[in-house]
């Protein structure tokens, strides 16, 4: 979800308190437009730590953050009269990105995740700066983020600049109908009213991992949809080749190879495939004593991209837990610098996922080309076309995957083992995470399409082996898929016709979780 509209009066509601948020609760934010508010216990801890800064800053040694520059600059110590300057400026200064705007969501869950860490009480700023945010989010107030300006430490700078700029009544957001407006006239209308930034306030508001960190949290959700999205329509495939669901029996998988996400794999194809009359059922003129690798070897390859999953969720636990600033205020009032803004644990999972969403990608691809194919798709007709040589059938739509696996392939490429220089070599080795994030997100999309090509593929196929003669009845979960597909949209066999809505719908219906509700109304929930 990533409209525009206001957060209705009767939106769900999410508190945030000293305890750590969920994951839920940023997707309800982010992309269910939840509403918000800060909990009691969060605004006491927040006072407290806030006396702590004024204390430090009415002191007349420098402390970082609250009475110097910024970076390489920090070695200044900055006067009181000029320190809301200061945070002026650093925010203004900061608000540097450029490109394409990112998405609604994205800029949602970032402006979630450091209310979060606002309200922890370990950053120092005042309650009302935290207050704000909340007040932004529910007024459906979109700061305007660029694609480019973060190099994933020191947090994610430009971005949340950006969005601090909004705070203090600066820079231009989307309002609550989705249009473009300067920051004070959305707020005025809002009746929402400037931040005037104090010492470290500026410097809170933009330093940490939270664009990265939403943008995992939402790319989880939507793989582990993708995953079990995959194992159906590899049941689907494996069924439309007559291949054998001997190889999916759970004494082969974690009694023997105890990776649990392969098992998962293996017990959701199974449960699909339940009742068929086509599995193993190999044809005379092609004797198959073993299916190829792409059907054989589906939960092995979807496994282990669970797993990686599991992982990142592990990661993703941890990060929702921490309190990512610097300098921060520790539970005894110290005030001490740290590394925390640092992105590398999410940057790595990131790059790990794009690795795990191309190769489910190519699977899916080469489950695809056997069914077109007719020398290895075990009686079915060449690009399941209806007259081969008069139609192509899904000739170029198996094109169309193969381009969205290349570029998977490309994203792959991990962007954490890239480190650039900056302030001056203060900042001098950076994680380029919301580099990886950005990848990932487009990742997952191609990855959703891949899987409804095959998916258009495998529910034609059946669909023709269900209308020879001879042939056994299909499982009843694939059937349940097969007719998912045609009341979305995604036409049957037959003769050539323009393809691409078909491709579309078949996009939507994955992409909407409604292919997998379908199937568990059959199979009972999957993992």
């Amino acid at each position: 979800m990533d409209m525009h509209s206001a957060v209705a009066p009767d939106a769900p509601l999410v508190q945030v308190g000293k305890a750590d948020v969920s994951a839920e609760d940023v997707l309800a934010v982010a992309r269910g437009n939840a509403r918000v508010e800060i909990g009691p216990d969060a605004l006491a801890e927040m006072a407290a730590a806030r006396a702590t800064i004024e204390a430090l800053a009415a002191e007349p040694r420098p402390v970082y953050g609250v009475s110097t520059g910024f970076g390489a600059l920090a070695v200044r110590h900055i006067s009181p009269e000029l320190r809301a300057q200061l945070q002026r400026s650093l925010v203004r200064s900061h608000a540097a990105g450029m490109g394409p705007a990112v998405e609604r969501e994205v800029v949602r869950a970032l402006m979630f995740l450091r209310m979060k860490t606002l309200a922890s009480g370990r950053t120092g700023v005042r309650p009302l700066v935290a207050q704000t945010i909340a007040e932004l989010l529910n007024a459906g107030i979109t700061p305007v983020v660029r694609e480019f300006g973060s190099l994933g430490c020191s947090g994610d700078l430009a971005p949340l600049s950006h969005c601090a700029l909004v705070l203090m009544g600066e820079g231009v957001a989307y309002g609550p109908d989705g249009t473009e407006r300067p920051a004070g006239e959305l707020l005025a209308e809002a009746g929402i009213t400037p931040v005037e930034l104090l010492e470290k306030e500026g410097l809170a508001l933009i330093n940490g991992t939270d664009g990265m960190l939403g943008m995992l949290v939402m790319a989880i959700a939507d793989l582990s949809r993708l995953f079990t999205t995959a194992d159906i329509t590899a049941a689907m495939s494996l069924e439309a080749l007559l291949g054998s669901d001997k190889v999916l029996a759970p004494e082969l998988h974690g009694p023997i190879r105890p990776h649990p996400g392969q098992a998962l794999s293996a017990a959701n194809m199974l449960a699909v495939l339940k009742g068929s009359g086509l599995t193993g059922h190999h044809q005379d003129d092609a004797p198959r004593v073993q299916d190829a690798y792409s059907i054989r070897c589906a939960p092995q390859v979807a496994g282990a991209g669970r797993d990686t999953l599991a992982h990142a969720q592990l990661v993703a636990s941890r990060e929702l837990a921490a309190s990512v600033d610097n300098p921060v205020v520790l539970a005894d009032g110290r005030v001490e610098s740290n590394g925390n803004f640092h992105g590398a644990p999410v940057a790595y999972v990131l790059d790990f996922l794009a690795i795990a969403a191309a190769d489910l990608g190519s699977i899916s691809e080469r489950r695809t080309d056997r069914l077109l194919d007719k020398a290895r798709s075990h009686g079915l007709p060449a690009f399941l076309a209806d007259d081969p040589g008069v139609d192509s059938g899904l000739m170029i739509a198996q094109y169309t995957q193969a381009a969205l696996v290349s570029e998977n392939k490309r994203l792959a490429v991990p962007a954490s083992v890239d480190s650039i220089p900056s302030s001056a070599m203060q900042e001098d080795h950076v994680s380029m995470g919301w580099s990886a994030a950005r990848k990932l997100r487009q990742a997952v999309e191609n990855l959703g399409r891949i899987v409804a090509v095959e998916l258009t593929a495998a529910a034609r196929a059946l669909e023709i082996r269900q209308q020879a003669d001879g042939s056994g009845p299909l499982a009843p979960a694939t059937a349940a898929a097969l007719a998912a597909a045609r009341e979305a949209g995604v036409g049957g066999a037959g003769r050539d016709r323009f393809l691409s809505p078909d491709l579309e719908a078949a996009a939507e219906l994955v992409a909407s979780g409604e292919l997998v509700r379908a199937v568990e109304r059959v199979t009972g929930p999957l993992a």
